[in-house]
């Protein structure tokens, strides 16, 4: 399977970008960011400069190919979530890119971005993931959420590809998670989710009576 990460390492700087959508238009996009990155790469030296250089390319490949795609009864689709910290940066940022070149920007009130197909595992994310969240736990929760979404989508398995930027490292640690690797969690997400549901019998049982039904023992 091919990977939805490409990492980007330059002289002081760092990017990761993840997409979702048609694997041709993300294929031409990553190509013409990559040749102006080398172009132009020290000209870029805010985040924001760089996804606005991809959502150029974005718009160029839109320009190229879109009614292509129409004839084709396709419609252009390319959503990117791109972190990065580059050489002016003070920070890492994390943004989502629409296929419309506009971004929004990771922030305390949404401490997460997601994109593909979202709407199984999105539940988990939404209750137990903090802003304040450590890259451990965040792991753990992307983990969980990638097997809720798997269990439910007959479009989404294995394998998992991971990266992991810490802040002023300049540098991001890739690894890709085989179904040998993800099986455990797997294992143990189902029987904490059953085990969950048996113990809800106590707070339901006054539900349950008031419909006529004999809760749990």
């Amino acid at each position: 399977m091919a990977k939805k990460i490409a990492v980007h390492r330059g002289d002081g700087h760092t990017m990761f970008i993840l997409t979702s959508g048609l694997r041709s238009v993300r294929d031409k996009a990553i190509t013409y960011f990559e040749e102006r990155l080398r172009r132009n790469e020290h000209d870029l030296t805010r985040s924001y400069q760089a996804v606005n250089a991809l959502a150029e390319e974005m718009r160029r490949v839109y320009n190229e190919d879109n009614e292509w795609l129409l004839k084709a009864g396709l419609h252009f689709d390319l959503h990117c979530i791109v972190g990065s910290q580059m050489t002016e940066d003070d920070a890492p940022h994390l943004f989502l890119l629409y296929p419309q070149g506009n971004w929004v920007e990771v922030s305390k009130g949404t401490p997460y971005l997601i994109i593909g197909e979202t709407r199984f595992g999105k539940p988990i994310l939404d209750r137990a993931l903090r802003y304040e969240a450590s890259l451990e736990e965040s792991l753990r929760l992307g983990v969980l959420s990638f097997n809720s979404t798997e269990a439910s989508s007959a479009d989404v398995g294995p394998p998992m590809d991971a990266v992991v930027y810490r802040a002023d490292s300049y540098d991001a640690s890739e690894h890709r998670f085989g179904a040998e690797e993800l099986e455990p969690i797997a294992q143990f997400w189902q029987g904490a989710i059953e085990h969950a549901v048996e113990q809800s019998a106590a707070p339901f049982a006054a539900l349950a009576r008031s419909i006529g039904l004999d809760p749990a023992p």
